[in-house]
């Protein structure tokens, strides 16, 4: 049985949206491939981010409360308490069904599975699971009755900056009769591992029977300046020695364009410098922060002048770069 998206998460059933993004921006900080190197820490991910998306979504999380791991099974406008008894059912008959007949067992009563006149299990499962219903009677029995599209999943690549902005994808999907191609919409602030849900664009039902739902896994591609956690982006910040020593206001490229950063004196490289809100954003929650890490470079070449300042700075100062204290 598939681990429940609560366990995964940490949290309660009755756990309020806050506590569920909380719960997964904690979780997505700890299990990020980029930080946690374990060989599991990327399947490990994917579950929270799986999670995450399904108890995020409110509609979403209302037939997994309904449904449990069923929900992206069950037919749209299903009766929970029905369903949960057609499970019930099917459960206790399953082991019966080969022996199961309407009349006498060879005993001259009815074997175990038999619930009496009032309930027929073949038409309370057929609108439910697809089993057999009463669609017609064929040579050899009851026909088979509406059977609802299976669910298909892909990926799809985008870069950082279509993730923060959106972006739309044409996707060609194979099926029956042949390649279609639909038009995607990625919305801004999707992040790694995502899931997004495109109904009725799985596999084919048969009958009247709903088609299914084709979910896309978002895969946010490397960037050459960007790193992504979660929703946090991260980047290098060059500053020059000076500005490292005296401080300095400083211009700092984001997705969302050009921002300001102060960086305070006596700075030295991999100090941190966090603008708030400036990560990927969030349609239904805190949007993430953006992380400036110092990078001191020198000239490669020095003129006359600085030459002689670094050689008159070299006499004067008293720092030594190697002293841990």
């Amino acid at each position: 049985m598939a681990q429940d998206f609560y366990e995964i998460l940490g949290v309660p059933r009755d756990a309020e949206p806050a506590d569920i993004q909380r719960a997964y921006r904690r979780l997505a900080r700890q299990h990020h491939p980029d930080v946690n190197k374990h060989a599991e820490a990327e399947e490990r991910f994917k579950d929270i981010a799986e999670a995450y998306d399904v108890l995020s979504d409110p509609d979403l999380r209302r037939r997994y409360d309904a449904f449990g791991e069923d929900f992206r099974r069950v037919p749209p406008d299903t009766d929970p308490a029905a369903w949960r008894r057609a499970r019930t059912y099917a459960d206790a008959g399953a082991g019966a069904r080969g022996g199961w007949s309407s009349g006498a067992g060879p005993s001259g009563g009815f074997g175990a599975a038999d619930f009496g006149d009032e309930v027929d299990i073949e038409d309370l499962l057929g609108g439910i699971f697809g089993g057999r219903g009463r669609g017609g009677r064929g040579r050899s029995g009851w026909g088979p009755g509406p059977v609802a599209g299976s669910d298909h999943e892909a990926e799809v690549e985008v870069s950082v900056e279509e993730a923060y902005h959106g972006t739309e994808r044409s996707l060609t999907v194979s099926g029956p009769d042949g390649n279609r191609t639909i038009d995607v919409t990625i919305p801004a602030g999707v992040v790694d591992g995502q899931r997004i849900r495109l109904r009725g664009q799985g596999g084919p039902g048969s009958g009247s029977a709903a088609a299914g739902d084709l979910y896309l896994v978002v895969r946010i591609a490397d960037h050459p300046r960007y790193r992504v956690e979660g929703r946090d982006l991260h980047a290098l910040l060059p500053v020059a020695p000076w500005e490292a020593a005296l401080g300095a206001s400083v211009s700092v490229d984001t997705p969302g364009g050009a921002a300001t950063v102060m960086v305070p004196a006596g700075s030295s490289s991999h100090r941190r410098l966090r603008l708030k809100g400036r990560g990927l954003p969030h349609t239904r929650g805190k949007p993430g922060d953006f992380y400036a890490e110092l990078q001191i470079r020198v000239p490669g070449t020095l003129t006359d002048d600085e030459q002689r300042l670094f050689e008159e700075l070299a006499k004067v100062s008293g720092f030594d770069a190697r002293d841990r204290r």
